[in-house]
This record gives structure tokens, C-alpha cells and sequence, in this order.
């Protein structure tokens, strides 16, 4: 049986904010450069452009990348050989306090839907956890906005909807949102399970390394004719109009039942903020 000190969680998840928050993930800039290099319409282009350059002005000054330094997202692999000597949603809550206040990061998270009233230090963060075999515990940070966030959809289609409703579901999803979710985007998309489950799926996909495949050739071919036709609608950078629309579709899928076809889509901005370390 392996120790972590909950004081060691907490460090770890203070600095994951804030540096998080301040760094464009370099699987995201490699898709947004490429994006650049390939965008034919010279106001997409233009604006790809600022949006690598306000990348470069965050990661030197140190500042954030946006304004919306998003609720804190926390997915927790936690080794079944692990021992926490402390609380570990305190440790996890007190990191992410701390980040967001020593970082000067904007504290975005109300204690009631209907009050709104500020919490003030960006708690609670939303955890996810999974237990795994071994004696690690993995910590990934996804500051999550909330334009992109709103964005989000679910239904539950009928099994006779098929691969044809799920695509349709998908497009309709990106359309509707249009400009609003700040593209180019990344969407993920959460396929079978049940209404929670697949929600969580989609979310969980965007944490894959931007434009990475699914092990299912299948997946991963659904995955590479969506992107297609994302692309093809030309809402383009911020909405301007253009080529990239979004940079990748991530699908993760799971067994569920015989009566249901649960789909989920959790779309990201630009600015995909995802940053993991292992403990």
C-alpha cells in the first residue's frame, strides 16, 4: 500500500489550475497551426492567426488565455493500492481555491443556480472519479468554460435511429451552437450507457489528445466523416466563416441497453485546457 499525503494533492491541483488556465495544450496548438497553414479564407486565417498570438502573450506574461477561466473539472484515477492520508475532496477543493486565488484566475462559480451567489473561490470543483488497478493516482485538470459548456447536448434516440440519427444529432448540435462555443472547437461525443453515463462520456473525450483516434476503426471512421462535415457547415473561426470549424470529434462509446441509444455531445472551444500529472 502506497501513501500521498492530501497536502500533496492539494499542491499538485493548485499549480494544475493555474498552469492549466495559462498554457494552450501543445496536441491543441498543433491542430490550430495546421488549421492555419490550411485556411484558404483570408478573415478565418486572420483570425487563427490571434488566436496562436494570444496563446504566445498568455504563456509569456504569465496571464490567462481567457477571461472564462471555467469551473474546475477534476478526473481522478485513483489506484486501488493507494492510501490517502488526509480527505481527498478537501485536498481537491482546497487546491483548486488556492489556484484560482494565487493565480488571480476570475472565480466563476455561484453555491445555488437560482440565488447566484458567488462562492468566491471557484468551488466547489466537479470530481470525477474512477478506481484502477495499481498504486498511482492520476490527476487531470479540464477548466471547463461555460460558453462552450451551454452549448452541450443530450437525447436519448430510438435504437432504429441507428448511425444515420446519431450523425444527425451531432450536426445538429455543432449548427445550432454556431458562433456561440467560440471555434474552432472540439467536440466530444458521448455514445450508449445510460442519460448520465453518456454525458460523461462525451466530457471525458475531450480529454484525449486532440485528434487522436478511436481504437474502433468504426468509431474512428465516424469520427474522421463528422469532422468532415462539421467543417463543411463554414461557421469557420469565432463565426466569421472558413474551413475549420472545429479541429477534431473525439467519440467514446459504451455498452447499454437494448430499448435506448443514448448520445451526449460536450463541445470545447479553442481553447481545449486539459493538463494531467501522476502523482
Amino acid at each position: 500500500m502506497r501513501e500521498i499525503r492530501a497536502s500533496h494533492i492539494t499542491d499538485t491541483v493548485a499549480r494544475l489550475c493555474i498552469e492549466a488556465n495559462r498554457q494552450l495544450p501543445q496536441d491543441v496548438r498543433s491542430r490550430i497551426c495546421a488549421a492555419y497553414a490550411d485556411e484558404p479564407w483570408p478573415i478565418a486565417k486572420e483570425v487563427l492567426g490571434r488566436i496562436l498570438e494570444n496563446a504566445d502573450i498568455a504563456a509569456e506574461r504569465p496571464q490567462p488565455i481567457c477571461q472564462d477561466t471555467g469551473m474546475a473539472c477534476v478526473f481522478v484515477e485513483l489506484g486501488q493500492e493507494v492510501h490517502i492520508a488526509g480527505d481527498l475532496n478537501e485536498a481537491i477543493h482546497a487546491g483548486v481555491r488556492r489556484g484560482y486565488t494565487d493565480g488571480f484566475l476570475r472565480k466563476s462559480v455561484v453555491r445555488d443556480p437560482l440565488d447566484r451567489v458567488n462562492t468566491g473561490d471557484n468551488t466547489p470543483a466537479m470530481i470525477y472519479y474512477e478506481i484502477v488497478p495499481g498504486d498511482r493516482l492520476k490527476i487531470t485538470i479540464a477548466p471547463k468554460g461555460f460558453g462552450s459548456e451551454n452549448m452541450s447536448r443530450i437525447q436519448m434516440l430510438r435504437p432504429s435511429d441507428g448511425v444515420e440519427g446519431v450523425k444527425k444529432f451531432v450536426l445538429d448540435a455543432v449548427e445550432q451552437a454556431g458562433a456561440n462555443p467560440c471555434p474552432p472547437i472540439v467536440v466530444g461525443v458521448g455514445v450508449g450507457g445510460t442519460f448520465d453515463k453518456a454525458a460523461l462520456l462525451a466530457k471525458k473525450a475531450l480529454l484525449r489528445e486532440t485528434g487522436t483516434h478511436n481504437e474502433n476503426e468504426m468509431y474512428a471512421a465516424l469520427e474522421d466523416e463528422l469532422l468532415e462535415k462539421i467543417n463543411a457547415l463554414g461557421i469557420g473561426p469565432q463565426g466569421f466563416g472558413g474551413r475549420t470549424t472545429a479541429l477534431a470529434v473525439h467519440i467514446e462509446s459504451m455498452p447499454t441497453h437494448i430499448a435506448g441509444l443514448p448520445v451526449a455531445v460536450n463541445i470545447n472551444c479553442h481553447v481545449a485546457r486539459h493538463l494531467t500529472e501522476v502523482l
